[in-house]
């Protein structure tokens, strides 16, 4: 490989639900992981809504149309910033988030009406279950998942270890 040619960065995917408080506090993690890898490390939010959180389905689908109008990640933290917002309020809240982030706050709407992203969603749902998923947030890097949803002391750090060995490996 040549100097000029970037190396594949490692992925680390996120399974987060955007109504899960825990996942908001894990966006400080997220922060901080993005800050010390740059373009190394290829963060990928995967969806796992939970049913005990009754907006957390409809979160993840107004999360796709963000990221087709080219807002993922912006839309995906102003939202996890309102978990008890979204808890109280729903769907309303889900087209407000995309007004205020200057997004088409009428398609997000349609969108949420026509269910575009639901096969998206589910998708990664049943990615999720079927690797052993069962909590959010929950990180899986390289081979290995953990889960955040019980506890997110140490997981950074667990996570760093497991960046660093496989871009080490990439060279």
């Amino acid at each position: 490989m040549s100097d000029s040619t970037p190396a594949t960065p490692v992925v680390l995917d996120v399974w987060c639900e955007l109504q899960c408080p825990d996942c908001h506090q894990a966006l400080t993690d997220v922060h901080a992981l993005r800050a010390k890898y740059g373009d190394r490390l290829d963060v990928r939010l995967r969806h796992f809504p939970l049913e005990k959180h009754k907006h957390a389905y409809a979160a993840a689908q107004a999360a796709e149309e963000a990221a087709a109008q080219g807002q993922d990640w912006p839309y995906i933290e102003a939202v996890l910033a309102r978990t008890a917002d979204l808890a109280r309020t729903g769907e309303p809240l889900l087209v407000e988030v995309a007004r205020e982030l200057g997004l088409d706050a009428e398609e997000m709407d349609t969108a949420l009406i026509d269910g575009r992203h639901m096969l998206i969603v589910d998708a990664d749902q049943a990615e999720g279950k079927a690797i052993g998923v069962t909590g959010t947030p929950t990180y899986v890097i390289g081979d290995e998942r953990l889960d955040g949803g019980k506890s997110q002391d140490g997981l950074r750090e667990r996570i760093e270890e497991i960046a660093d060995r496989l871009l080490a490996e990439r060279g």
